[in-house]
């Protein structure tokens, strides 16, 4: 199954595209590694992306203090790959408070890329002589407005 790779730079824009499994230059790869642009497509020469994240085919999330490519369960307190609100809270507002003492067990993989993985997430540490947006021009058209339903 092809990577899924997702490509965000600064301005907050995603840029996405497909990429063999096999290729060499993601597979032993982890989270926080730095990759060469030109190792993934012709077209990011000198670019220098950043492994930020990366998910598995049923949606675990590699996580960077878990070593290997297995799946594990650890317990997390409120942030990475948790993000539920306790019950006891009911319909109080949302605050950015983080809720007290709320710990959760969650399976999680490991932070190292492998066969498993299906999408990657890579930020920009240093820009290239093109821009993104010239590289994938299909990805820069602005969005449609939807259309009033009839009634």
């Amino acid at each position: 199954m092809p990577f899924k790779i997702n490509v965000s730079d600064k301005t907050g824009k995603t840029y996405k595209f497909e990429l063999d499994a096999e290729s060499e230059s993601l597979l032993g790869n982890e989270l926080g590694n730095k990759i060469q642009g030109k190792d993934l497509l012709p077209g990011l020469e000198g670019y220098e992306l950043e492994i930020a994240g990366a998910n598995d085919g049923s949606g675990f999330t590699s996580h960077k203090d878990v070593q290997g490519i297995g799946l594990k369960k650890i317990l997390l307190t409120y942030g990475k790959a948790m993000h539920q609100r306790p019950r006891k809270e009911g319909k109080k507002k949302r605050s950015n408070m983080k809720p007290k003492g709320l710990r959760l067990r969650r399976t999680v993989r490991g932070r190292t890329i492998s066969e498993e993985t299906v999408q990657i997430n890579l930020k920009i540490l240093k820009q290239g002589s093109k821009m993104l947006s010239e590289i994938f021009p299909e990805q820069n058209k602005p969005k449609e407005k939807a259309k009033p339903k009839a009634v």
